[in-house]
């Protein structure tokens, strides 16, 4: 199942990078859907390529509830985002990956941050995928709306984060 989404914020690059990778931030929006940040760390110098990896446990309180009785009460959720060294004109890319503890569903997807018109664009596009036989695409397709969901919050808390910090 595709991915795609686009926001923009009107605040640089740099800054919505910033937040992106602060582990502050990463903990508020863990708490706001009501799960918690486990771990948080970045490898790398951020003005550069660096990784960032985030390890959360999410409530499945939204998820359908014949995936609820599948997976359990809770989710542990890694994701790993490898960050390319600024472009030339400032923009960042980075290549996000989402494991699920216990549950047959991978996610995979590019994040850019592109300077627009004064603040930053972030567009999102990746990919949901199911390694279960004949039902993955449905279980796929369950679970897109909820990623899509996560990853659109955390760019619009990240607006947020900027105006009250």
């Amino acid at each position: 199942m595709a991915l795609s989404a686009t926001t923009t914020l009107p605040h640089s690059v740099d800054n919505v990078a910033a937040v992106l990778v602060n582990e502050d931030f990463q903990r508020h929006v863990s708490q706001l859907v009501g799960g918690s940040l486990e771990s948080f760390t970045v490898d790398g110098d951020v003005a550069g390529a660096f990784s960032a990896t985030s390890v959360r446990t999410l409530p499945t309180t939204r998820l359908p509830e014949i995936a609820r009785k599948f997976v359990g009460e809770h989710l542990k959720v890694t994701q790993v985002e490898n960050w390319d060294a600024p472009a030339a004109d400032g923009s960042r890319q980075s290549n996000i990956s989402l494991k699920i503890a216990g549950a047959p569903v991978d996610v995979t997807a590019v994040q850019r941050l592109v300077a627009a018109d004064g603040g930053t664009r972030v567009e999102l596009e990746g990919a949901v995928k199911s390694s279960v036989p004949f039902l993955g695409g449905k279980i796929a397709d369950a679970a897109e709306p909820m990623v899509a969901k996560a990853l659109n919050l955390q760019a619009k808390q990240a607006q947020a984060w900027l105006e009250s910090h």
